[in-house]
């Protein structure tokens, strides 16, 4: 295949969110045209156009692509996904392509780390109740010191992360800056374990849950990890111990972690993912009140976007340059 030239080369942005954060801002826009000036840059804000646009596109950077609209895209070589996760791209028609697909691990480590120790925080320091009683004006000292478990330290604790890629370390390296002890599990233990206290294999899940005072979700969705967290997951865990979900719904039987709540099977919670977003107000996990709610937040940062232009300009002078791409996706792991 010859050298691809800016000049001949159509790239296709199309994206569109109800959440003006995820939308592909201007100025970035603007930057790519200035790094490339002679290659066609077409900036779509809806799907209306899609199919119409694709035809021609070299280059797609967007969420996501249908198998229809897919079909329509004769020329496409590389697809950049604007997300970590790219499930939504693993039917067989783009999987069997030579379609590159490229992904944004990496970008969100930063953010989603922050977040989740965050959560972490205000989980063993009680934080939810004390603005619970904050509202009602009582000083609660008492009370939340006799609620259980009690206030802990995060200093000692086990952290069980599952799911050890750039998430799951950027949450490990800030977890061990606390003295906390980093248990991985992950698919390949062959390498990728750095920072790690031991690694799990998969299939040893069950022991690593049992060690933990934490346990972090961080995995990508694939058809292996569907609802891989059910009633045997959380009776793994100690009744003492916390689970946080911050990487898709789909990873765990909602119902089984209602129940492992209900009964206070384990301690609490805190889950930025959702089977339904926005969460419908009837949903019986608002009245939980050893459960936090963040609504799909922890990948924000006022920075988000400069590391996603950063990578992206990268990939591109790498495309024209004829190097290899960062973040490139293995479209059999589906990751």
């Amino acid at each position: 295949m010859s050298q691809p030239k800016p000049a001949e080369t159509k790239l296709l942005i199309c994206i569109w969110h109800r959440f003006d954060q995820w939308r592909f801002p201007d100025w970035l826009v603007q930057a790519i045209r200035q790094r490339y000036p002679e290659m066609t840059v077409v900036h779509l804000t809806d799907y209306e156009r899609l199919e119409e646009e694709i035809s021609a596109a070299d280059i797609l950077v967007g969420f996501s692509l249908r198998p229809e609209q897919f079909a329509a895209a004769k020329k496409l070589k590389w697809l950049h996904c604007l997300a970590a996760g790219v499930s939504q791209l693993m039917y067989p028609e783009l999987r069997q392509s030579a379609v590159i697909i490229t992904n944004a691990r990496h970008v969100h480590a930063p953010a989603m780390a922050e977040h989740t120790l965050g959560l972490m925080l205000a989980l063993a320091r009680r934080f939810p109740s004390a603005f619970r009683y904050q509202q009602q004006h009582h000083w609660a000292q008492q009370e939340i010191w006799d609620e259980q478990p009690h206030p802990m330290e995060l200093r000692g604790r086990t952290l069980t992360i599952v799911g050890y890629g750039a998430i799951g370390k950027a949450l490990g390296e800030r977890a061990r800056a606390l003295g906390m002890r980093i248990l991985a599990v992950k698919r390949d233990i062959t390498h990728g374990g750095e920072g790690a206290e031991a690694v799990f294999p998969a299939d040893k899940l069950t022991e690593a849950l049992a060690e933990a005072d934490f346990v972090v979700l961080a995995l990508p969705e694939t058809p292996e990890t569907k609802h891989m967290f059910a009633a045997e997951q959380f009776a793994a865990m100690k009744p003492t111990a916390y689970f946080l979900n911050i990487a898709r719904s789909s990873l765990v039987d909602a119902a089984a972690l209602l129940e492992a709540l209900r009964t206070k099977r384990i301690a609490g919670a805190a889950i930025d993912v959702t089977d339904s977003e926005p969460l419908p107000p009837e949903s019986p996990l608002w009245e939980l009140d050893n459960l936090i709610i963040t609504p799909h937040l922890s990948a924000l940062s006022e920075r988000l976007w400069h590391r996603h232009a950063a990578l992206l300009l990268d990939n591109l002078d790498r495309f024209f340059a004829g190097h290899a791409l960062l973040n490139v996706v293995d479209k059999q792991r589906g990751y």
